[in-house]
């Protein structure tokens, strides 16, 4: 899936510049590919549907009986997580194997590795039936969050604040297994960044959302999260424990964290592939540095030369069309152009976190920041 989400295509592009033959495989049309993307590409396999894996399959056997072994598998995609796993240990290529998967698809299995990590977690179980959830209640109250095993971002995931809340949930789940856990009241860090082959970070950077992914779904508001200039201690130190523990090697990472009340880390989730949206992007505004051409140089020599200090916090921020903002696009640009390094239309299938239409800015100063987006995301009265 070279093509998706939109800013992907530099994966390849990189790794074309660095000499490397890059093969594609997708299920749109070559012809509507960027040129910059077709340009990088040796060969593009169309098959018909991504979720068939004997396509997939082919589409590998294609190309191995053309150019012979696959030195790697990767989407940086989520969603084809455990796929691209199951091709690499059909093919018997480098990363994630299939035997890995579960620990980082499920989240009552990261809990498990986080423990294993020394991070310390809030309290939570598998939904088995609702007398087991009702027992979870009485022993550690309302609220709790309920949340897909095995899902995707924030997707089907509540805050329940009573037992009628907790019936519907039950009433309403279909097929879904439900991981229940202890709601902790604090505010999303996350450590993000780059492993080489020996599992060592060779990037790091860390960022804040003031509103939490599941709010931001469920109530329909405008993201607005920042980085930071100077990564805790604490947080690098669970965040690289929880690496080792996973094995990570030669990947991205995006490691949830709560901050509670009283100052305590407590993890929340972990994702073993590129943080969303345009994080990637915020990576490069900060340092004055392509991590797109760091990954490429990480899978070919397994160093990572680019000198990263972290000059600049940078924040995303988006806005939806159902709003109806105080102030107009052409007067945030007005405003705050120094600040706008860039803004673009969002694809809609990213509109319920990411809104309709986003922007990225950076300061020397984090309150430069939060005076950009608050001025972008007040609404009129």
């Amino acid at each position: 899936s070279p093509h998706f989400p939109e800013n992907f295509y530099n994966f390849c592009v990189s790794l074309n510049n660095y000499g490397v033959r890059v093969l594609g495989i997708a299920d749109c049309s070559y012809d509507t590919l960027r040129p910059e993307l077709k340009d990088a590409l040796t060969e593009y396999y169309q098959v018909a549907d991504m979720n068939d894996y004997e396509q997939l399959y082919k589409a590998c056997d294609y190309f191995c009986h053309k150019y012979g072994k696959i030195d790697r598998i990767e989407s940086h995609n989520e969603f084809w997580l455990e796929n691209d796993a199951r091709l690499r240990s059909d093919f018997n290529v480098f990363g994630i194997q299939l035997s890995q998967i579960e620990d980082m698809k499920h989240k009552s299995q990261m809990k498990k590795k986080y423990i294993e990590a020394q991070v310390p977690v809030a309290s939570g179980i598998i939904a088995s039936d609702y007398e087991e959830s009702k027992q979870f209640v009485n022993k550690h109250g309302y609220p709790f969050v309920a949340k897909p095993d095995n899902g995707v971002g924030a997707a089907n995931t509540y805050k329940i604040n009573n037992d009628r809340g907790l019936k519907e949930l039950f009433d309403s789940k279909g097929n879904i297994i439900y991981f229940l856990e202890k709601f902790v009241k604090g505010v999303i860090h996350s450590y993000d960044g780059l492993v080489d082959k020996d599992g060592n970070v060779v990037f790091d950077a860390a960022h804040v959302f003031e509103n939490g992914i599941m709010e931001v779904v469920n109530q329909d508001l405008d993201l607005f999260y920042y980085s930071l200039k100077d990564i805790p201690d604490k947080l690098v130190e669970f965040g690289k424990n929880t690496l080792k523990v996973f094995d990570i090697r030669e990947r991205f990472f995006h490691l949830e964290f709560f901050l509670s009340e009283d100052g305590e880390y407590k993890a929340l989730e972990v994702n073993m592939r590129p943080p969303g949206g345009l994080t990637l992007d915020m990576f490069n505004y900060a340092n004055d540095i392509s991590v797109y051409d760091g990954w490429a140089e990480v899978l070919i020599s397994n160093r990572f030369s680019q000198d990263y200090s972290r000059k600049y916090h940078t924040c995303y921020f988006g806005r939806k069309f159902n709003k109806n903002y105080a102030n107009y696009h052409e007067e945030i640009l007005q405003k705050f152009g120094n600040l706008m390094v860039y803004h673009s239309p969002m694809n809609p299938i990213f509109r319920t976190v990411m809104g309709n239409y986003g922007y990225i800015c950076r300061s020397l100063e984090l309150e430069d920041l939060r005076n950009v987006a608050q001025y972008a995301q007040e609404l009129r009265i």
